[in-house]
């Protein structure tokens, strides 16, 4: 069976990713008024099942991946990792092998980055990247089919990100060069993504603005985004030392009112008074929850897309 990975957006042309977000409003509009356990009408992935591999803790990811598979008309099973034997010591290699008899498709929610290239180097089934720490592409793709609910086509228009390099931030950056989109991004110099990523994605075409302060990346804005700044798994010192760092980052009503009637996006757990202030994600202009809910019907064309039963190859 032919098939293809989703492990970074960076591995996609432009017309797969254009293809792949037009499916997931495509599929969002054809089941509206619908309960939330019904099928899809087409009910692609009917007889097929998604493994889910979590080795880090998930909400949206796995209520999106399990609802999102079931209204393709599969099914799922839940791999986590203090329950398998990948808590013991078995290998990547192993599990991926394994994994590969008993499902169609896998989606791996991990630590380090190579954790998934090495599950799907072994696997002999399409393999999703349901988060690492370098990047966050299932995410990302909800974030732009929220964008243009909201906003309009994604060509041409301004995205700010506030606050830490991180893998999210990451998979905007691959984004920008997909879908020509400004990409301006603000974030302390001790917490930059990897330029890297950066000059990879300007050489591919995408308008990357670096800038010195929240404002300026605020400035025109249509969409400001930002993240939590401080992880369960930071000690007291590092959350001390984070949220010091990032505090001049905090989105506030002042820098949302610098935008061009910008919407807020945040890809949650979010932390009031901390990232943002609660008059801001609680308000008018945030469509958080709309973003979240989005994560079902974008998990459903990624699902599609790898195991080549969409238009978007």
């Amino acid at each position: 069976m032919a098939y293809q990975h989703f492990i970074d957006l960076s591995d996609l042309t432009q017309a797969q990713a254009r293809a792949l977000l037009d499916d997931a409003h495509q599929r969002k509009a054809a089941r509206a008024g619908l309960p939330k356990g019904t099928a899809d009408a087409d009910a692609p992935l009917t007889g097929y099942t998604l493994a889910m591999v979590f080795n880090q803790p998930s909400t949206r990811t796995r209520l999106s991946f399990d609802l999102g598979m079931r209204q393709l008309g599969g099914q799922t099973m839940i791999i986590n990792q203090t329950e398998t034997q990948l808590g013991r010591g078995e290998s990547i290699t192993d599990t991926a092998q394994v994994v590969s008899r008993f499902a169609d498709i896998a989606m791996v929610r991990t630590g380090p980055h190579e954790g998934i290239t090495e599950f799907a180097k072994h696997a002999d089934i399409p393999v999703i990247n349901g988060l690492t720490a370098f990047s966050h592409p299932c995410q990302i793709i909800a974030d732009l089919q929220t964008f243009e609910e909201h906003k309009g086509r994604l060509a041409g228009q301004r995205i700010a990100w506030l606050g830490d390099g991180n893998n999210v931030l990451v998979s905007f950056i691959h984004a920008a060069a997909l879908f020509d989109f400004e990409l301006a991004i603000a974030c302390p110099a001790e917490f930059m993504p990897p330029q890297s990523e950066i000059d990879q994605a300007r050489a591919q075409g995408a308008k990357i603005i670096l800038c010195e302060t929240p404002q300026q990346a605020a400035q025109g804005a249509a969409c400001i985004v930002t993240d939590c700044w401080v992880s369960m798994s930071d000690d007291p010192a590092t959350a001390e030392k984070r949220a010091a760092a990032f505090a001049p980052y905090q989105v506030t009503e002042e820098i949302m009112a610098l935008g061009d009637e910008a919407i807020f996006m945040h890809c949650l757990p979010a932390y009031r008074e901390s990232e943002v202030t609660a008059e801001v994600i609680d308000g008018p202009r945030s469509v958080i929850f709309d973003e979240a809910e989005n994560r079902c019907h974008a998990q459903k064309a990624i699902l599609t897309f790898c195991l080549n039963l969409s238009d978007t190859q």
